[in-house]
């Protein structure tokens, strides 16, 4: 006779997933950052004498987006290597710049390189051709 294992009590968690946390769980249920408007691209950079250890409030992802952020690093790059949604990365970023652990840089916007009547006499000449 052999001994069946135990059925786990979730079938679609295996031992190689890991501990599995609902991503809105970090948040405490908020979706919102209360700094509105971080854009993929916005640059988080880590105040210099800022020492996660010294609040003792922070969750580990909070922390780990302070040592990350030693060097400035885009908010999708952010959420790329904590390996969660960008949505979460932002909601807890918003937390550390409200504490000012972090500050956040806006690339400046990009002028459109072209005028569309100058294309349009570009094709025209083309045409003409």
């Amino acid at each position: 006779m052999r001994a069946d294992r135990p059925r786990s009590r979730h079938e679609w968690v295996d031992g190689a997933a890991g501990p599995v946390v609902r991503p809105y769980t970090l948040t405490g249920g908020r979706v919102r950052s209360p700094a509105l408007g971080l854009g993929l691209m916005a640059l988080v950079r880590a105040d210099a004498g800022v020492d996660p250890a010294a609040h003792p409030l922070l969750q580990p992802e909070h922390r780990r987006l302070v040592e990350l952020a030693r060097r400035a690093v885009p908010v999708a790059e952010l959420a790329a290597q904590l390996d969660l949604a960008v949505g979460v990365v932002r909601v807890l970023l918003g937390d550390l710049l409200t504490r000012g652990l972090v500050t956040v840089y806006e690339p400046a916007s990009v002028p459109r390189p072209y005028d569309d009547d100058i294309l349009k006499a570009v094709v025209s000449g083309l045409r003409a051709l």
